[in-house]
């Protein structure tokens, strides 16, 4: 049986031995250089891969939890900007009423358009706390949503959350009352025989009392609009120390993460030119190394 075997001597054997180890180095270098990570798989460092994920997962997390936190801020201040004009319009509405109050008795005509404008300015809080929806969320609405807001990325029962109750705005939603000027509508005159604004019967009395009642209304709307919003607002400056927190967290995760598996593009580099002169160094010794067989060679 022939041995096709070649021999090498020794010197050249630990030449290619070493020549091999520095080009397996250039590329590993290389790897590093590439991805910017120094450690790209649990074969690299399983300890230092794992933590890096656990770190990297949590920062994901986290992020959703972040953004769903800007979300509720921004359900928090579509309701209380739309509580803002809401109390302009309750201003206007109150202006409107005392305007009709200090009418002459006999001036019917002009309550009535001044209770023709009340009531158009009461049709605009509708329209404006139904419109204060974000996202499909509306906290001012009759029947007002709830905002939750979770600051765990945990998913058991005793998650740390925030509530919001919606605050149903009745006192400036309730419909109107026939006759009586309820709610804080004004009826038209004549349509039970009450006093209202325009009627004249009776006389200042017959009808300052109802415009009374109307601004006594207003004042209790405007209490319960100023409550609604500072409370919102708290919430808001909240969740805003929150949502700042977390970012900072998430930050902190990911710049955790990146130590433990990023490479340092300075050290790798450095590495990588002193691993060229290496191979070249070692392409050289090879060749010396031969050149002691080609001088046997010489002699036959």
């Amino acid at each position: 049986m022939s041995d096709n075997s070649i021999t090498l001597t020794a010197s050249t054997r630990s030449n290619l031995l070493s020549l091999q180890r520095t080009t397996t180095l250039i590329g590993t270098t290389q790897s590093h250089l590439s991805t910017g990570k120094a450690v790209n798989s649990a074969i690299d460092d399983a300890m230092s891969f794992f933590k890096a994920r656990n770190l990297n997962n949590r920062a994901s997390d986290l992020s959703t939890i972040k953004d769903n936190i800007t979300e509720g801020i921004q359900v928090l201040k579509a309701a209380t900007d739309a509580l803002e004009n809401v109390e302009d319009v309750l201003k206007q509405m109150k202006a409107v009423a005392a305007s009709a109050k200090s009418t002459a008795a006999a001036d019917t005509g002009t309550r009535a358009k001044l209770a023709s404008q009340f009531n158009e300015l009461r049709s605009q809080i509708d329209h404006l706390t139904n419109d204060a929806s974000y996202n499909g969320i509306n906290l001012i609405k009759t029947g007002a949503d709830t905002l939750t807001i979770k600051f765990s990325e945990s998913t058991s029962a005793s998650d740390r959350k925030l509530v919001i109750s919606g605050q149903a705005t009745n006192m400036i939603s309730t419909a109107p009352t026939a006759g009586t000027g309820g709610g804080l509508y004004v009826t038209t005159a004549g349509s039970t025989g009450t006093s209202d604004w325009a009627a004249s019967a009776g006389g200042a009395s017959g009808y300052t009392a109802t415009i009374d009642t109307s601004i006594a209304m207003i004042d209790s709307a405007l209490v319960q609009v100023r409550d609604t919003a500072q409370t919102f607002g708290t919430n808001a400056a909240m969740l805003e120390i929150r949502r700042d927190f977390t970012e900072n967290l998430v930050n902190t995760l990911e710049t955790g993460a990146s130590n433990l598996v990023n490479a340092d593009v300075n050290k790798e580099s450095a590495n990588m030119l002193a691993l060229q002169t290496r191979q070249q160094l070692g392409t050289i010794s090879l060749s010396i190394a031969q050149q002691s067989e080609q001088a046997v060679l010489r002699l036959f």
